[in-house]
């Protein structure tokens, strides 16, 4: 079996000789940085007090703002939340299976958390099934971690639903948690966003997008594809209806921007990637996104 954690050691390695030593290992240090806290209980807000911090229910049963006040906590949990549907098996705008690269870069973000002595955990699934693995801090837990992810994000996979991942979390994990979620282009809705709202009040969130394959455009036009979603064959209309391409790349477009309209409203850092040869760099414009929001 491949060792996938050595191949995410390799990238990181290659990475490190091009840019300078350490950069994404001191923006992900920094996320954390003065912040390596558990909530303990409720205080009245004075001025200069983080606004994040208010506990807005509290708040409005006391008639007046109060502060949620944290404790140190020796280390942090990373939970890495992989979307492992069959969508993920689909192709990404690279050129590569997606799930190799989503493989890539939660191996990255677990493999910083293990180097500062924070333990990593893992929520993943599709429609059918979420399932989640406690959070340890070693090499094999997050080899394991990888391995999982790999062999459960295939085309007999269920259809991807992040929903039912997050809803998960949301009922199931209380202490704080950086969250570190790679998924599909997932269609914005109400319920989405109502759950972003709810997980963004209790914890730190990241987001990566593994982009979809461009089939309005180029080669891709005119091929005949894989619709791993409906699992049958795309006929090349496309290529043989330019207002149907326009209308095709049109609504992607528009997905992409909702996308990015509402993980603005929820100030949740976010990032598209499409090869696994963005990932180092990609990965590290997230982490910096994240530490300047913090400021």
């Amino acid at each position: 079996m491949a060792q996938l954690l050595q191949k995410v050691k390799s990238k990181m390695f290659i990475f490190a000789h091009r840019k300078a030593r350490g950069m994404l290992d001191g923006e992900y240090d920094a996320i954390f940085r003065g912040r390596s806290l558990d909530f303990d209980d409720l205080r009245a807000y004075v001025p200069g007090d983080e606004i994040r911090d208010i506990d807005w229910k509290a708040t409005a049963r006391h008639g007046a703002p109060l502060i949620k006040r944290y404790v140190a906590v020796r280390k942090q949990s990373v939970l890495l939340v992989a979307d492992t549907g069959r969508n993920m098996a689909a192709v990404a705008g690279g050129g590569e299976p997606k799930k190799d690269i989503m493989v890539m870069a939660l191996g990255v973000i677990g493999y910083l958390a293990l180097k500062h002595n924070d333990t990593v955990g893992l929520v993943y699934g599709d429609a059918d099934a979420t399932t989640a693995i406690p959070a340890r801090g070693t090499e094999g837990h997050l080899e394991s971690i990888l391995q999982r992810v790999d062999s459960s994000t295939t085309l007999e996979a269920g259809s991807s639903n992040l929903i039912a991942q997050l809803e998960y979390i949301a009922k199931n994990i209380r202490q704080r948690r950086l969250i570190f979620v790679v998924a599909d282009e997932h269609p914005v809705s109400p319920e989405l966003e109502r759950l972003l709202r709810r997980l963004r009040a209790q914890h730190e969130l990241l987001w990566l997008v593994i982009s979809d394959a461009d089939l309005a455009h180029g080669e891709a036009l005119l091929r005949e594809s894989f619709d791993v979603h409906r699992r049958d064959t795309v006929v090349s209309l496309l290529a043989k209806d330019p207002q149907l391409a326009a209308a095709y790349a049109e609504a992607v477009q528009k997905r992409r921007e909702d996308i990015e309209q509402l993980m603005s409203r929820q100030a949740i850092p976010l990032e598209w990637l499409g090869h696994s040869e963005e990932v180092m760099s990609t990965l590290f414009s997230l982490l910096e996104r994240q530490r300047r929001a913090r400021r």
